[in-house]
């Protein structure tokens, strides 16, 4: 579809000039700094530490990208976006890129003139309540409230799920997760029901957070992942193989500790991933090193999920589905060749 006929679509013909005028790669470069948008808080994913620095697996994919296109993770300006605001924030142009926890869905994926370009983390919809309610299981929650985060799928799933069971609920909507966990804590609601990767750092933000628990079921899929305008295949590609390189250097078992000996390597597959050989660079509009940038100042995939929402993280969150594909999970690179 061209971009005019989505702007139409959108609304924001007025918008045109600036989007159409540069590829996002131009502007980019042009700017020296990639406006990247991110949540307002969600802990290893997208959050400030006590001194004011992001961090988070969804930051690292800013700086992965940052480094492939300007040779430097800094060169980031983080965007702070509620749920409701993060796609008309892409889609006007204030953002470059989405990396805010964002589900791949039909309908977001082939009616908002966007476009996902991969999934950095499998999840799915869990439920978070107070041990004092004696609650073991999702199905003793018939008549409870829910304190659930507007303008995400939370909502829909948690209706078809109330459905199929023939149970009822109540919700209390709020704008970020913070507030939610903010009714949550005063007791406003039962229940709190988000991705379980969010629930978990939920609650650490628990004032005793042993005195809640995740319960085990979940009730959706949640594949997240970053998002682009459509129209720019380019930069389209720059984003989708900045992911892939990220998984590539683990399975090669390329990381950031010894990616410049990695360098001197004959494996032909190390080889393309660092630009010793071939065009993987050249053929993206980038330089031979885009991804041994990558590697050297952000690491691989496996780097990120252990620092972040890992066993290296607070959140200790296990791999699972997040794992390499050889080693159980879903996570697959498309060859670098």
């Amino acid at each position: 579809m061209k971009l005019t006929k989505i702007a139409l679509m959108l609304g924001i013909a007025s918008l045109l000039p600036n989007l159409a005028s540069a590829s996002t790669l131009d502007q980019v470069v042009k700017k020296g700094v990639l406006n990247c948008g991110v949540s307002t808080g969600i802990p290893g994913f997208s959050a400030t530490d006590s001194k004011g620095v992001w961090k988070g697996i969804d930051v690292d994919f800013c700086q992965s990208v940052a480094a492939a296109v300007l040779g430097d993770p800094a060169k980031v300006k983080y965007i702070p976006l509620t749920a409701k605001e993060r796609f008309t924030a892409l889609q006007s142009g204030e953002i470059d890129l989405l990396a805010r926890s964002s589900t791949w869905t039909a309908t977001r994926d082939t009616s908002l003139g966007l476009n996902f370009a991969g999934v950095n983390y499998y999840d799915g919809q869990g439920f978070l309540v107070n041990k004092e309610l004696g609650i073991s299981s999702a199905k003793e929650l018939d008549g409870a409230t829910f304190c659930i985060q507007a303008g995400t799928t939370t909502e829909l799933n948690l209706t078809d799920y109330f459905k199929a069971n023939k149970m009822a609920y109540k919700a209390v909507t709020y704008d970020t997760s913070g507030q939610t966990i903010d009714g949550f804590k005063k007791g406003r609601c039962d229940a709190v029901t988000s991705d379980a990767s969010q629930l978990y750092g939920l609650k650490l933000k628990m004032n005793k957070p042993n005195s809640v628990v995740v319960l085990p079921e979940i009730i959706s899929k949640e594949p997240l992942g970053p998002v682009v305008r459509q129209g720019d295949d380019q930069w389209f590609n720059i984003v989708r193989w900045t992911m892939f390189a990220t998984l590539e250097a683990e399975e090669l078992g390329v990381s950031s500790a010894n990616v410049d000996a990695q360098l001197k390597s004959q494996n032909p597959g190390i080889k393309r991933l660092l630009g010793t050989s071939g065009k993987a660079g050249e053929n993206l509009g980038l330089s031979s090193d885009w991804a041994y940038n990558i590697i050297k100042k952000v690491g691989n995939y496996g780097e990120m999920f252990d620092r972040n929402v890992g066993k290296g993280s607070p959140l200790n969150i296990e791999r699972g589905l997040n794992n390499l594909w050889n080693q159980g999970g879903l996570m697959y690179s498309m060859p670098i060749r």
